[in-house]
C-alpha cells in the first residue's frame, strides 16, 4: 500500500471529514480510556479532530500531534499554539522510546505506506502499561464516502478503488497483536453529523484532495455538474436538512 498525503484546504478537509470525525474522537477516546494525567500522542492528525479532544482532556502540554501534510500540520500548529506539532511519517515517530502513555490513531492506517511499521513505532513510543490504538471506517461504513465513490464511478474513466485492510475489527486486531501488544480488544464506533442541504456536503468534498483526488481540479465543470446530480440521488435527494453516519472498526493494546 503506497502512503497517501492529503493536502488543500484545512478549512474544506474539516468541513467535510472533520464532521464525523470530530464526533467519533469522542468515542474513540473514551475506548482508549484517555484521561487526566495522561501524556498522549495523536498520529497522523490532519486538521486536529482528535487532537482537540485530547487536550480538552489532559491539556495541551500533554499532548503531541504527528502529521505528515505540511498544509495541515501547519494548520494546526497555527491554530493550537503550544502543541508539539511534528511532521514526519507515521513509521517513522520522532519521539524517544517510551515517551507517552497513549499513543492513538484516528482514520489514518489504510493511507500509511507501512502499516506494520508504524504500528510498531507506536508500540515503540508508549510506556511500557500504556495503551496503543487505532480505528478506520469500515467498508461502506462511512456513507458520504460511499456515495462519493460511486459518483467517481459513473463520471470518471478510472474509478477509485477501495481498500479492505484494516477496516475491520479482525484485521485490526492481528495488525496490533503482530506488532507486539497485548491485552488486543476491539469494538465499533458510530458517529453522524446533520447536513443542512446536499450542496454543503459537495462543495466541501469536490476540494478536497486525498484519495482519488481533488474532483474540483480533476474534473471540468460539466462533469463536475453531473457529478452533483449523480451524488443528489444517491442520497435520497433530500429537500432539507439530513443525516449522514458512519460506522468505524477500533482496536486498542497494552505495551
Amino acid at each position: 500500500m503506497t502512503s497517501t498525503t492529503f493536502s488543500g484546504s484545512s478549512d474544506a478537509y474539516e468541513r467535510f471529514m472533520g464532521r464525523y470525525s470530530r464526533p467519533l474522537a469522542s468515542a474513540f477516546a473514551d475506548f482508549a480510556g484517555v484521561r487526566d494525567g495522561m501524556r498522549v500522542l495523536d498520529i497522523g492528525a490532519g486538521t486536529g479532530a482528535l487532537s482537540d479532544e485530547l487536550v480538552a482532556r489532559v491539556g495541551i502540554g500533554s499532548v503531541a500531534a504527528l502529521e505528515p501534510s505540511p498544509d495541515y500540520s501547519g494548520a494546526l500548529a497555527e491554530r493550537l499554539p503550544g502543541l508539539d506539532v511534528r511532521q514526519a511519517p507515521a513509521e517513522e515517530l520522532p519521539w524517544e522510546d517510551a515517551s507517552f502513555d497513549g499513543a492513538l490513531s484516528q482514520l489514518v492506517v489504510v493511507f500509511l505506506k507501512d502499516a506494520p511499521a508504524a504500528t510498531r513505532e507506536q508500540l515503540r513510543v508508549v510506556r511500557v502499561g500504556g495503551v496503543g490504538a487505532a480505528c478506520m471506517w469500515e467498508v461502506d461504513g462511512l456513507e458520504v464516502i460511499k456515495a462519493l465513490n460511486a459518483v467517481r464511478t459513473r463520471i470518471g474513466p478510472n474509478p477509485p478503488t477501495v481498500g479492505v485492510a484494516y477496516r475491520s475489527e479482525q484485521s485490526l486486531r492481528e495488525l496490533f497483536a503482530s506488532a507486539g501488544f497485548r491485552d488486543v480488544e476491539t469494538t465499533t464506533l458510530e458517529s453522524a453529523f446533520e447536513h443542512r442541504s446536499v450542496d454543503e456536503v459537495w462543495a466541501a468534498a469536490i476540494h478536497v484532495g486525498g484519495p482519488g483526488g481533488a474532483m474540483a481540479s480533476s474534473q471540468p465543470p460539466e462533469t463536475l455538474a453531473r457529478g452533483r446530480e449523480v451524488f443528489g440521488e444517491l442520497l435520497g435527494n433530500p429537500a432539507g436538512s439530513f443525516t449522514l453516519r458512519g460506522r468505524a472498526a477500533a482496536v486498542r493494546g497494552v505495551r
